[in-house]
């Protein structure tokens, strides 16, 4: 991707362009696994809407998801949270956002280790507990633990019902 589609600004913000807004929350739990495994954490805000204008840049660029999240983003230390979504259907944004508060409770306490688990596992959904201990250099029961202490399994979840109610909005 390009500075089209994503860019860093004023040396710790970032804003990203997906053309697939159901990927969203998969995207941006991988973003905190990257920064999680290197002990830094993040807030996000989540933006659905048209694109009016595309730019050179994506800091140019403009339209009613780059409004919502920017407006979202400037709410979340006030919210008390890390992440949170704003779409132009306020009945989903006020169900989701519940449901990314609780996510966020989940991620906020991975440790730099479940991270990195986390994030393998989400790169490579198909390895088994054993192959992915294998690239972590541990065993299979300490994946396990890592997956299960950072709520893997319910976080897949959220992932697969934010798919589901995307798309449907979507469609």
């Amino acid at each position: 991707p390009s500075p089209k589609k994503w860019e860093i600004f004023r040396g710790d913000s970032f804003q990203l362009e997906l053309t697939q807004p159901e990927e969203s929350f998969l995207i941006a739990m991988k973003i905190r696994c990257l920064l999680k495994a290197k002990s830094i954490d993040v807030r996000m805000a989540i933006g659905i809407g048209e694109k009016e204008h595309s730019a050179a840049s994506i800091l140019e660029s403009n339209g009613q998801a780059f409004v919502f999240s920017g407006e979202k983003f400037e709410s979340l230390k006030k919210e008390k949270q890390t992440l949170a979504i704003k779409t132009p259907w306020p009945e989903f944004d006020g169900d989701m956002n519940l449901i990314l508060k609780l996510a966020s409770i989940a991620m906020s306490k991975w440790t730099a280790n479940s991270a990195e688990a986390i994030k393998i596992a989400l790169e490579k959904p198909d390895l088994i507990q054993e192959d992915l201990g294998k690239k972590l250099g541990i065993k299979q029961n300490a994946v396990s633990g890592r997956l299960k202490r950072a709520y893997f399994d319910e976080l897949t979840e959220v992932d697969a019902l934010f798919r589901k109610k995307i798309r449907t909005l979507v469609s």
